[in-house]
């Protein structure tokens, strides 16, 4: 189901192990949600291929992740998790994720996410090279 603001969505099934005692998905289990969106969002930009080693060995890092839930999946839900870039600073990127119900539309989470760039050596911040910013931006949102 089409969402504004958002080119891309991916979905899956909520699994028996990843509900709680009260028969909702556990809180947790959000963060390991908007990992499996991430990864197939980065698949489906094409930027591996389009940058080669200038993206493979980019390193980002989680720096801050910010959860609303708003209403809680139960086992056998399909989510569509939705993904997008919010805005692209100097050494990070903020990330918009929102996961909905597939069949309702109904949100049932948001997530706000910033992940930094890192110089693996040094592990501090690392500017993000001009090519990537320029790549990420050209991205459609709609």
């Amino acid at each position: 189901m089409p969402r504004p603001g958002f080119a891309f969505s991916t979905r899956f099934r909520v699994r028996y192990a990843e509900i709680d005692g009260q028969k909702v998905v556990f809180n947790s289990r959000y963060l390991e949600y908007v990992d499996v969106a991430a990864t197939e969002f980065w698949e489906w930009t094409g930027i591996a291929p389009a940058l080669g080693p200038l993206w493979t060995d980019t390193e980002f890092h989680v720096r801050r992740s910010e959860i609303d839930y708003l209403k809680p999946f139960i086992w056998g839900d399909t989510i569509e998790a939705f993904a997008r870039i919010e805005r692209i600073g100097h050494t990070s990127i903020v990330q918009r994720y929102e996961l909905a119900h597939a069949d309702t539309g109904a949100l049932h989470a948001a997530i706000d996410m910033v992940v930094v760039n890192v110089d693996l050596p040094t592990g501090r911040p690392a500017p993000i090279d001009e090519r990537v910013r320029a790549f990420l931006a050209a991205l459609p949102q709609d």
